[in-house]
Parts: C-alpha cells; structure tokens; sequence
C-alpha cells in the first residue's frame, strides 16, 4: 500500500515593512477616523480652556461639598474636635510671643504688639495651609481621580475653600481677642473683606500650581515645611517692617522688597484694617495695586498651567 503524503504548504510571502499600499489606511487611522465620525473623543483629553472653566462651574455645588466634608472629617478623631481650627494659630502665637516678642524683644518700638502678632499669624496660618494641602490636592485623591471624570482643579479649589471656611471661623476668635486689646470696630474693619479675597485668589493659584508640581514629584510636599518656615520669616508675621527699617541695619531697598512679597502684603493690609495704630505709612507704595496684580498673576497663572497638565493627573 502506497502512501502519498500532501505537498508541503507554501510559504506565505512576508508583507514588507513600511507604509500601507496607496489607497489604504492603516488600522490605527481607520479606527481614529471611525472614533471622530461618531463622536468620541480621547478618555480623559484636556478640553479647551472655556470647556474646562465651564465645567468647572458646572460642579460649583461639587467643590463646595468636597469643602465642607473636609472640614468636617478634619478633626473628627480629636477630643476637642473643631476647637483646633481656633487653638492651632493661637498656641502658635503664644510661642511666637515668647520667642520673639520677649526673648529676642521683636515687641520693641511695635505698639500694639499682641494684636499685631495676632493677626500676622491668623492670616499667614489660611496661605500657610493653603499651599500646604495643594500639595497633596492630587497625590492625596488618587482613588477619586482614577475612578471618576472631572476638572482635576476642583480638587485644589475646594481645599482652598476649606482653608477659607477655617480662617472665617478663626477670624471670630481673632476679633474677640481684639476686644480684649482694646480694638473695637471701626469703617477700616471692612477692608479686611477684599484684602482676604485677594489673599484667597493669590493662595489658590499658587495652590494649583503646586498640585502640579506635587503631582509628578510627591518630594515637594516634604520640602513645603521648610520653604514656608522661611517664607514666614521674611514676610513680617512676627517683627516689623518699620523697626527694620529704623534700626538701619538693612538697606531701603532690602526692607522695600521685603515688605512687597506677597505674604507681607496681605498680612500688613489685614493689620491696615484692624489694628488702628498700623498706619499707612508702615504700608508699601501702591499696595491694593501691588495686592491686585500678585493675586491676578498667581491664579491666573496657577489656573492655566494646572489646566495644561490635565490629562496627566492620576496616570503613571
């Protein structure tokens, strides 16, 4: 019996590399050119900016929330709970007062030295924490970025809104111990209001820009304590800018740079308006403008070069 064995099968000639023949796509393409006939769109693409201010806006009732709960959980494992929103700048104070204001005399030629501290370190605490929880406005919501679609700043804007609802509570201990000091209410009280606001949009733009930063290299919020501690130093939370000056041991231009950062700024307006021996003259020149332009630049800036990192947050 014979057997016949089938011929062997021949070889399919390989498709040689390179582009698809003419009058063809390659696969990819059809299926991009399929996606954009049907609407669909990258998963998680940047939208243009007025798309993402818009949707920003939409989830308004969102950051507020997130804000609120925030604030809430915040010390909801503490004894004495939300009374460490008024005891946390308080104690710090206190050890500013003894360091500064009586070991090392920074109470000297500062009339109304105790309501001066007082209000420096209330108001440079809301940046302080501010900047802080931007930080980890990302890194610390991994979970809530990777499961759902939203504006990634929402994120950084509620916690900024929470720091406000914390200065706003803390600013009624503040105005009591005012009263303790002698400070009563006066017109130059409502200043205070745009001085915060602008303080508010400048924190929440240096905010954003940090969560960015933070986002790609989470070292940054290890470094954040030692940058601020320095920044609190130089910006006049604990001594006076007129004293500096006096004792002319700086050059004028040293105090004048000193006394335009951003912090001092806003510090010394919220004195402006609640301290009544804090005059105009211990004030920059042009310093609503000077208050004006660093908050606009800040989240501005903040605000579009977190925008431009959007569909970079959460992956990796």
């Amino acid at each position: 019996m014979t057997l016949t064995l089938p011929p062997p099968p021949t070889a399919t000639p390989a498709r040689p590399a390179g582009p698809p023949p003419a009058g063809r796509r390659a696969p990819d393409e059809d299926l991009a050119a399929l996606a954009r006939r049907h609407g669909l769109s990258v998963s998680g693409a940047r939208p243009p900016l007025t798309a993402y201010v818009r949707g920003l806006w939409s989830r308004r009732d969102f950051i507020a929330a997130f804000a609120t709960a925030r604030l809430t959980a915040q010390y909801s494992q503490a004894r004495l709970g939300q009374l460490w929103q008024l005891m946390t700048p308080l104690l710090n104070a206190a050890v500013y007062y003894l360091m500064f204001g009586i070991l090392m005399n920074a109470q000297h030629g500062v009339p109304d030295y105790l309501p001066f501290l007082l209000t420096g370190v209330f108001v440079w605490t809301f940046t302080a924490n501010t900047l802080t929880a931007g930080t980890r406005a990302i890194s610390g919501n991994l979970g809530l970025v990777r499961a759902l679609h939203f504006p990634r700043a929402s994120l950084p804007l509620s916690l900024a809104l929470l720091q406000l609802q914390q200065l706003l509570l803390s600013l009624a201990a503040l105005v009591v111990l005012l009263f303790c000091f002698g400070e009563f209410p006066t017109w130059s009280w409502l200043l205070a209001v745009p001085a915060i606001l602008l303080q508010t949009l400048f924190s929440a733009g240096v905010s954003l820009a940090l969560a960015r930063l933070a986002a790609r290299t989470p070292d940054i919020s290890q470094l954040m304590p030692f940058v601020l501690r320095t920044w609190m130093y130089v910006s006049g939370v604990m001594w006076s800018f007129s004293s500096m000056a006096a004792s002319g041991r700086f050059p004028d231009w040293v105090v004048l740079a000193l006394r335009c950062n951003p912090a001092a700024v806003y510090i010394d307006l919220v004195r402006f308006a609640l301290v009544r021996s804090f005059t105009a003259e211990q004030l920059p020149p042009h310093v609503w403008a000077l208050a004006a332009g660093w908050a606009l630049l800040a989240f501005a800036g903040g605000f579009v070069w977190f925008w431009k990192a959007e569909e970079t947050y959460g992956r990796g």
